[in-house]
């Protein structure tokens, strides 16, 4: 798939991707009490929490979806090593700008995997998920008019797990959590991860939402949300590909092998992917990848340099999230270049550079989490609709929302190659 045929719709959907904007990946903080609990909380709200957080008064006598379910069903990790549990939630309400969502899918993601390892701090009892598809059932009351003519109630929606409000100090500086009460007596807290897609509803900023269309099924494209969306944001504005430029992905699983598709579209001549696993290898050839370099036969630097003819690559993307695979991410690029990082890891792990190499070489060492939802979600979904982007080739599996648990454990083992999505319509 060449870069000229796609060109002009190209430039048309990345033409203000350069534009800075700030977001953060957690939106306004709701709060609803649950009707049950399965496993009770051993957790307790800190005096700082109940000081800072401010909770709903709705009661369920006085609240209802559209004459729908008073209650909804979500997946909650309690603690490393203990499996999920599901339990009812009264259902969530949409605050301003906020709209509710019928959850249809949500991907399978290392971050939340990260959570569930206990590798990345995050509160528990907790609702993980992030890439989510779904259905508007409801506006938050005063939400604007554009809102809701954009996305009104039967809209189709994908989002993002980047959720900005768009105006409030805490998207643009603070890091939020949403939180469910789940035991009314000790008022014990259930944290969600971003907008806790492992349930069937979910209240999302409209901001972090892009209309989904018809054309586009709701289980593949709920990876549109993180996987695609990690891709392109450190394919076009961290690493700012160019055509012609040589490109290498370090971990081709769910992000790793968007980055080869994004970074084929982009027009890259050379794009080599590398990985320990031959079967992600050869699956990343159907995605872009120009040459394959199995890191646990070969030695990857070395390997990158050889196929660039001593060179190295104009921008190397590290997917996976390793203090080896960061040194190797920063050592494959040309004087120049750009090392581009966007795994997450062990929380206080740390890369190694060489320093000597950093400042003769001129290379940059970038991070990139994501792209701008406002801006960016929507291109990629006429990426997706376009063909540019093959979502049915980048998910490996489908499973059931009471599997949930079993797609982690699969993904902890490696034994996902692709990424997996949990249906949960």
């Amino acid at each position: 798939m060449g870069f000229n045929r796609y060109n002009k719709l190209l430039r048309s959907l990345i033409s203000s991707s350069r534009s800075s904007t700030t977001t953060s990946p957690f939106s306004s903080i709701y709060c609803n009490q649950s009707r049950r609990s399965v496993i009770s909380s051993s957790s307790s709200c800190s005096s700082d929490d109940a000081k800072t957080t401010h909770f709903s008064t709705i009661s369920t006598s006085s609240y209802h979806l559209n004459n729908g379910p008073s209650y909804m069903r979500g997946a909650v990790f309690w603690e490393p090593n203990k499996p999920m549990t599901f339990e009812d939630f009264q259902m969530p309400r949409p605050k301003v700008n906020e709209v509710l969502i019928k959850t249809k899918a949500c991907g399978v993601c290392h971050s939340d995997l990260h959570v569930i390892k206990g590798e990345l701090p995050f509160p528990s009892p907790c609702v993980v998920g992030h890439e989510i598809t779904g259905e508007v059932v409801e506006h938050g009351p005063l939400t604007d008019t554009k809102t809701i003519e954009r996305l009104p109630v039967g809209a189709r929606v994908v989002g993002a797990f980047i959720m900005p409000c768009g105006n409030c100090f805490f998207c643009t500086k603070v890091t939020r959590f949403n939180i469910v009460y789940i035991v009314p007596s000790s008022r014990k807290p259930v944290y969600m991860y971003s907008m806790g897609g492992l349930a069937e509803y979910a209240v999302v900023p409209a901001h972090a939402l892009a209309v989904l269309p018809h054309s586009l099924p709701y289980s593949e494209s709920a990876i549109i949300g993180c996987a695609v969306f990690t891709a392109y944001g450190a394919m076009a504005h961290a690493a700012q590909v160019r055509p012609g430029d040589a490109i290498a992905v370090i971990g081709v699983g769910g992000v790793g092998s968007s980055c080869l598709q994004i970074a084929r579209a982009f027009g890259a001549s050379e794009i080599i992917a590398v990985d320990i696993q031959d079967e992600k290898l050869e699956k990343a050839k159907m995605l872009g990848a120009t040459h394959t370099v199995n890191a646990r036969t070969e030695d990857a630097v070395a390997k990158i340099k050889e196929i660039t003819g001593g060179m190295g690559v104009d921008t190397a993307v590290e997917a996976l999230g390793n203090p080896k695979t960061f040194m190797q991410c920063v050592e494959s690029v040309r004087a120049g270049g750009k090392a581009v990082m966007i795994g997450l890891t062990l929380s206080g792990a740390k890369g190694e550079i060489d320093i000597n190499h950093l400042v003769r070489k001129q290379i940059k060492v970038v991070g990139s989490y994501g792209g701008r939802a406002r801006h960016d979600l929507p291109k990629l979904v006429k990426l997706a609709e376009s063909g540019i982007f093959n979502l049915g080739a980048a998910v490996s599996r489908k499973c059931k929302f009471e599997e949930a648990g079993k797609a982690y454990e699969d993904l902890n083992q490696g034994s996902i190659l692709g990424r997996a999505v949990v249906e949960i319509m």
